[in-house]
């Protein structure tokens, strides 16, 4: 099925200033990270990462595997199981055990954490994330849909293409986000288009505009 690279990014180095240049100790509880310090999980959930009760009795924040990963490699966490600090390598191995597409997800979430765009774990069709324009988070719902392929795997565009009528009928933009050889990310929006025989198909296409492409 023909497709139109529509989004083809360089990396813009902006740097994510999360608690000043502090680093935050978290421990795994199940297949989360917790964070217990109360003033480091306010500061991280104002920027968007993990999910609990920043504003009650039990403020801990618990941290998705992609975003403690993300964290890792920008030095911000120490990340402690039982006794032993984990590095980013061994909390990779750990998290392959149970998504073997973690790394794909790491890549993803850290190419558009470093644009300034806030992602949140996807939430049905089997979307990877789920993504608020830039100062909306808080605000207003997720724009975007990520759905995360690795080039050479194509499988994955054919099951999207039934779900794209009720993505867009809810408001939201599917964009397929697909990691090359060297782990650039290139984005495809995903939208209908008419073909020879005059019926309605989904089919990935040039959107028209670059969405991710402006720094912060």
């Amino acid at each position: 099925m023909p497709a139109t690279a529509v989004f083809t990014l360089n990396i813009e180095s902006a740097q994510l200033h999360i608690m000043d240049e502090c680093q935050i100790t978290g421990t795994i509880v199940s297949s989360r990270v917790c964070i217990k310090d109360s003033e480091a999980a306010r500061g991280l959930a104002i920027k968007g990462f993990g999910d609990g009760d920043t504003g009650g009795g039990d403020e801990r924040l618990f941290l998705e595997p992609f975003e403690a990963l993300y964290l890792l490699h920008t030095g911000h966490l120490i990340l402690n199981k039982g006794r032993r600090e984990l590095s980013f390598g061994s909390f990779l191995s750990i998290c392959k055990k149970t998504d073997p597409d973690i790394l794909t997800r790491f890549l993803i979430y850290r190419d558009l954490r470093t644009r300034g765009y806030v992602a949140k774990d996807g939430f049905g069709f089997g979307a990877d994330f789920r993504v608020y324009e830039r100062g909306q988070f808080g605000q207003k719902g997720a724009k975007f849909l990520i759905f995360g392929l690795v080039e050479g795997q194509p499988e994955r565009m054919g099951q999207l293409q039934k779900k794209i009528r009720e993505i867009t009928q809810m408001g939201k933009e599917p964009i397929m986000a697909v990691v090359d050889r060297h782990g650039e990310i290139i984005y495809y929006r995903i939208g209908i288009m008419e073909v020879h025989d005059n019926r309605r198909r989904e089919q990935a296409h040039d959107g028209g505009m670059d969405i991710f492409d402006c720094p912060p």
